[in-house]
């Protein structure tokens, strides 16, 4: 089973920065995808980002050049570098990882984008 720990959300003002951090318990070569979705009160959780093994990345029109996707292989961790953040970025933020077969996502954090 894989755990995925999610850290680095808060509060912060319009047009602020945030990192956020996912931390595997497997090896991330283990895996072919890693992403971060959002999901927003009452709305459906959508995909932020994601990056492949072989390192190519892919963004939501809604990020793409405030938001930046990234792992550390040595850490077993993924990024995702969050900048000129919107109220409307408001929202719970998790990690997914994929391998054959499995799914696993992580439990969340919560970022908060205030005007």
């Amino acid at each position: 089973q894989v755990q995925l720990l999610e850290s680095g959300g808060g509060l912060v003002q319009a047009g602020g920065s945030l990192r956020l951090s996912c931390a595997t318990s497997a090896s991330i070569f283990t895996f072919n995808d890693l992403a971060w979705h959002r999901q927003a009160p009452g709305k459906q959780r959508e995909l932020v980002a994601f990056i492949t093994r072989g390192g190519s990345t892919t963004y939501a029109d809604s990020v793409k050049g405030r938001f930046a996707i990234s792992r550390d292989n040595a850490k077993n961790t993924v990024y995702l570098q969050m900048d000129s953040l919107k109220p409307e970025d408001t929202a719970v933020y998790y990690c997914k990882v994929t391998k054959p077969m499995y799914v696993y996502w992580g439990r969340g954090t919560q970022v908060t984008v205030s005007s």
